[in-house]
């Protein structure tokens, strides 16, 4: 009898929300941590980073960039000693994008007491052979914990889209100089600051 072996990398129309999967444990060690004796905000958003390109690249079995992080709730401190354990899956995709969702959980290794001390959303896109974008699968949430993200992605992607039309709205005001005051006499007039508002809310994602 011939068996026929499928591998997981082929492409699927779906693929379950589970087999994006990736768990990440850390010790909080002196070196992580600043004057409060609690860890750098910045160490926790690296970890978070980490295992989310994980999941999505496990989801897409592409190579996949960072789009954007969309939140970072910290809502424990996470102290010397401690332990960290990130869990992070594809909640949702759209064409070329996806969204991972992390949740960061706090230990106390001495009393086995733990607590949820921070959740984030990244976007991320698949990157094609020829370096830009490519489809992904889609998602099939199973659980009531995926099924709850799945079904209000919608939501975070149209405020997505609001967030990086500002983004981009106030890059261009800016510019890539640091400004200082200016005189009447040479300030330079400016564009529309309402135009250029609104077009930058309708940008596409």
């Amino acid at each position: 009898m011939n068996h026929t072996v499928h591998s997981f990398s082929t492409a699927l129309t779906t693929r379950p929300a589970s087999a994006s999967l990736t768990i990440k444990d850390s010790i909080v060690l002196p070196p992580d941590t600043n004057h409060h004796g609690t860890i750098f905000g910045g160490k926790l958003m690296a970890y978070i980073d980490d295992v989310a390109t994980i999941a999505a690249t496990r989801h897409a079995r592409r190579p996949v960039v960072t789009a954007s992080t969309d939140s970072v709730d910290f809502l424990h401190p996470v102290k010397k000693g401690d332990a960290v354990s990130l869990s992070a899956f594809v909640t949702w995709s759209h064409k070329t994008s996806m969204e991972v969702f992390v949740r960061v959980v706090t230990e106390d290794l001495l009393t086995g007491a733990r607590k949820v001390c921070a959740t984030s959303f990244l976007t991320f896109v698949a990157l094609g052979e020829d370096g830009r974008p490519t489809e992904v699968p889609g998602v099939l949430a199973e659980t009531d914990e995926e099924r709850l993200l799945y079904e209000t992605a919608a939501e975070r992607k149209e405020a997505r889209k609001i967030r990086r039309g500002e983004s981009k709205h106030f890059a261009d005001f800016m510019g890539t100089e640091c400004s200082v005051r200016e005189s009447k006499a040479e300030r330079k007039p400016r564009r529309s600051f309402n135009r250029e508002y609104e077009s930058a809310w309708e940008a596409e994602w």
